[in-house]
């Protein structure tokens, strides 16, 4: 057993610390219907990783390579706080997938140009959760606290933009200052989770648990343990499935997080209708 603890102990704290504000994040997001942001943000943030190789010769997990990565997310969480508010006529949706498309683009020609410029994008893909370290849990819960305090403290106006945009509009609140405050916090949680865990495991912990929970009709409270709950088996079942067959971790879990969703979506549909 202690084999198992020492390998699995710290990528299973990382996934737990990262399902608690992903988890959170994933519900507004549903909310939004901006399903797609953290993989737009996190391809704007490996362009910023990689200008910052090119230009300042430093690795991926550098301060450096950190700012410039953050610079490019605020540029974008500004951007899309900006159209969102006024150009009607496409969904925020289409142009997050745009902005994604020329990210992407952008990142695959700096990787032509840079030397070991593909070793970013596989890292940027499949992360490296496996050979978490205590220096990353420790930045993690530091920085995945502080941006939960942030929510905490601005929980209304964010609440009532994602019930509603037009309605939050109506009630006179800033609008584009709340959602610019949205995307940039929600930028700085997956520019950090993506180098640990990867493009892949990172969408489905913002994604999957919070699709699970909109299948309860519960309160707010009990919606965030049903996201917890989730997170926590995926997390549990992935990582023990890749060290038994010698798996990669990523993929499993990833896997295990869509079992669980095919799994509700058959009980709800088939199973014996239930008050929840």
């Amino acid at each position: 057993m202690l084999p198992i603890i020492q390998i699995l102990g710290l990528p299973f704290l990382a996934c737990i610390l990262m399902s608690s504000i992903l988890g959170y994040l994933g519900t507004h997001v549903l909310k939004r219907e901006v399903i797609f942001i953290d993989i737009a943000l996190a391809q704007i943030a490996a362009v910023g990783s990689i200008a910052a190789h090119m230009i300042f010769e430093v690795h991926g997990d550098s301060l450096t390579a950190y700012l410039c990565s953050f610079g490019c997310v605020l540029l974008a969480a500004a951007f899309y706080a900006f159209v969102r508010s006024r150009i009607l006529q496409i969904s925020l949706e289409a142009v997050i997938g745009i902005s994604y498309a020329i990210a992407a683009a952008a990142a695959l020609f700096l990787v032509g140009i840079a030397p070991g410029g593909h070793i970013h994008i596989q890292h940027i893909l499949s992360g490296s959760l496996l050979w978490t370290n205590w220096k990353q849990i420790i930045a993690s819960l530091v920085v995945f606290s502080v941006v939960g305090v942030c929510f905490y403290m601005i929980r209304k106006p964010i609440a009532e933009i994602s019930n509603g945009y037009q309605k939050g509009a109506s009630k006179g609140l800033r609008i584009v200052v709340w959602d610019f405050i949205f995307y940039v916090l929600l930028g700085v949680v997956i520019t950090l989770s993506v180098q640990i865990a990867g493009l892949v495991v990172v969408f489905a912990y913002l994604i999957i648990p919070a699709t699970i929970s909109a299948f309860f009709s519960l309160r707010s409270r009990l919606k965030f343990v049903v996201v917890w709950i989730s997170a926590t088996i995926a997390s549990l079942g992935g990582l023990l499935f890749a060290y038994s067959l010698d798996f990669s971790i990523g993929p499993a879990i990833a896997m295990f997080f869509g079992c669980e969703l095919i799994i509700i979506s058959a009980i709800k549909k088939f199973g014996p209708k239930s008050s929840f």
